[in-house]
């Protein structure tokens, strides 16, 4: 994920890398799937004729009448404060000290008895920070504040938030409110009565990352808005239900577009899931949607499931910032995360306190 003036379309999870560093031997087409408009900064997806007119029939132009009568007000930039200092006791993860943009690992993350409880330490600490988090979401308070204190509370327990400083990344938390699809950086904006507010933690404790994410209510939302997080956490459970050794990864797409469909809303493509441990993206990268990707799910890996849903358009638009991620027409979205372990009995969620 690298922040720059040439911008090129993005495969990215709740923090991943550009395309271009997605291993040569991926089995995923990128450049026929995806294509990125300079001039509207916006990333599209290239289909046949077939699916491409159903893709937009279904979920680009749905729910226009909806978005255009909604008055709710854009989300606009704020101001963004100085990068935050962290303790120099505290072990750096490999990419703040190269110069190389980071990318995604080629090797899925599978671990032994030791590192599965470096694991288990690290998302139990991101779900813990998580949940603070989430105690100050309220009207009044700003996303910068919320960086502030998820900051403090990572650097006192020893760890590193592994955004801070990703690709640039100036801020230790992603917080993305109302139409933000995924990597808002916190500012200025003061939260309002009726926003929902993504907050996503990631932190680095003794050479594991732990990845987790939940959007949460800003005071009194309304019942539109509380309909779509609850569907995209259903989503979420759904998928991690079906994990276990041997399953093919493109079951959880499906399991996650099927129950999407049902209550109408779009699924985000452009954003991915991805193997998470040592490195903070490897293989797998898992599709939310419905795929025909190979790849199964192995014994002892990690990786993480976040789906992104939206009222309106899956379009994705990004701000000149190179990293905030907004739906083409302003409609809500939402996204849950979590890290998981494949055990011999299915899935362990990593990421709970």
């Amino acid at each position: 994920m690298v922040a720059g003036s040439s911008i090129q379309p993005r495969l990215i999870s709740s923090f991943m890398g550009d395309v271009r560093f997605l291993p040569s031997n991926s089995t995923h087409s990128i450049r026929r799937l995806f294509n990125y408009n300079s001039e509207r900064r916006c990333v599209s997806m290239q289909m046949s004729r077939t699916f491409a007119g159903l893709t937009d029939l279904l979920f680009n132009r749905r729910n226009e009448e909806e978005s255009s009568e909604n008055k709710r007000k854009r989300l606009m930039p704020g101001k963004v404060s100085p990068r935050r200092p962290v303790p120099s006791q505290i072990p750096l993860p490999p990419y703040i000290k190269s110069r190389k943009p980071p990318g995604i690992g080629s090797k899925p993350e599978i671990h032994d008895e030791k590192g599965i409880e470096c694991m288990r330490a690290s998302g139990k600490l991101a779900a813990q920070v998580l949940q603070y988090a989430g105690t100050l979401v309220k009207p009044g308070i700003t996303t910068d504040e919320i960086d502030q204190a998820v900051h403090q509370m990572i650097i006192d327990n020893g760890a590193y938030p592994s955004p801070l400083g990703y690709g640039g990344f100036p801020k230790s938390v992603c917080t993305s409110v109302n139409e933000c699809i995924c990597h808002g950086i916190p500012d200025s904006r003061v939260l309002e009565d009726g926003d929902i507010i993504n907050i996503d933690v990631t932190v680095y404790l003794n050479g594991y990352h732990g990845d987790t994410s939940v959007t949460y209510f800003v005071g009194d939302v309304d019942e539109k808005a509380r309909n779509l997080v609850k569907v995209t956490k259903e989503c979420l459970d759904k998928a991690i239900s079906i994990c276990a050794p041997g399953v093919e990864l493109k079951r959880i797409g499906k399991k996650i577009h099927d129950h999407a469909d049902e209550h109408r809303y779009g699924v985000v493509q452009q954003f991915v899931g991805h193997g998470v441990g040592r490195t903070f993206h490897s293989e797998p990268v898992v599709l939310h949607y419905r795929n025909n990707e190979r790849g199964r799910m192995l014994l002892n890996q990690t990786f993480t499931i976040e789906p992104m849903l939206t009222i309106g358009s899956i379009k994705p638009i990004m701000w000149d910032d190179n990293w905030t991620v907004v739906t083409e027409d302003g409609s809500l979205s939402a996204q849950f995360e979590h890290t998981i372990l494949i055990t011999k009995d299915g899935a362990e969620i990593l990421t709970q306190c």
